[in-house]
């Protein structure tokens, strides 16, 4: 996506976001956007607030104030589910699976906001697209390594056929091999039209995907911009406190 793309009108549009705990105020006047099809990253510290904007934006905690807005509907009140209806759809950190249900009824879980029984024509393109979990839709996800219940969480998010998919640190705690595979397949659903939010630790991999970064510091937008132009530059390392960013 080039820059005279990024300025066509936004599909998500997030302005002067605040968040507090308590009266502790964590996300202060956070402003960015995304638009459709495109693949944006937030990069950042831990503890810079990254999935506290996420949380925010998807519904899941509450704002102090500002607005968010999705395909021109401000949505600055929404709940989760009505986030989910809109088509913004949040994969949660940590293998957010159910693991005393199959891995099949997992997925089903991910159609139940659109269709409440439950809609099983997405299956095929779904395991066609993750053959990892394929061959093992009738076992109990608990039976399923670390990384292969990160794919069916990230599986989980992509049936409901979102307009957006937000990934929050889908590589804790996996193998290199793994992270690459979610984040090819992230890439290829951006192609396809699908629009991209992530938040990721492991830079090099993030900015090599993403199409724009922004840079997150004690719950501010500090910088930002093209993700190729973004690896090795100064704001990115100032970011990190100047420490080593490669992954």
């Amino acid at each position: 996506m080039t820059l005279a793309e990024r300025s066509s009108q936004p599909l998500l549009e997030i302005r002067d976001l605040h968040v507090a705990y308590g009266k502790a105020e964590v996300v202060h006047g956070v402003s960015f956007d995304v638009r459709q099809g495109e693949f944006v990253v937030l990069l950042g510290r831990n503890g810079a607030g990254k999935s506290t904007i996420l949380h925010a934006l998807s519904g899941l905690i509450p704002k102090r104030g500002g607005t968010v807005k999705f395909a021109g509907t401000d949505l600055s009140g929404a709940s989760a589910r009505a986030m989910v209806q809109a088509g913004v759809v949040q994969v949660l950190e940590g293998h957010r699976v159910f693991h005393t249900l199959t891995v099949e009824d997992n997925l089903l879980i991910g159609t139940y906001v659109r269709t409440p029984s439950g809609d099983r024509s997405q299956l095929d393109r779904i395991y066609a697209l993750f053959p990892e979990i394929a061959d093992k839709r009738h076992q109990s996800a608990s039976r399923l390594s670390g990384g292969q219940q990160q794919i069916l969480a990230v599986a989980q998010g992509v049936i409901g056929a979102p307009r957006m998919l937000i990934l929050d640190e889908p590589s804790g705690g996996l193998a290199p091999i793994v992270i690459d595979r979610i984040l090819d397949v992230a890439a290829d659903l951006c192609r396809e039209g699908m629009s991209i939010l992530l938040v990721e630790q492991i830079v090099e991999k993030a900015l090599r995907h993403a199409h724009y970064c922004y840079l997150v510091e004690t719950g501010r937008i500090v910088g930002g911009g093209p993700a190729a132009e973004m690896l090795g530059s100064d704001a990115l390392h100032a970011a990190y406190l100047g420490k080593a960013v490669g992954g």
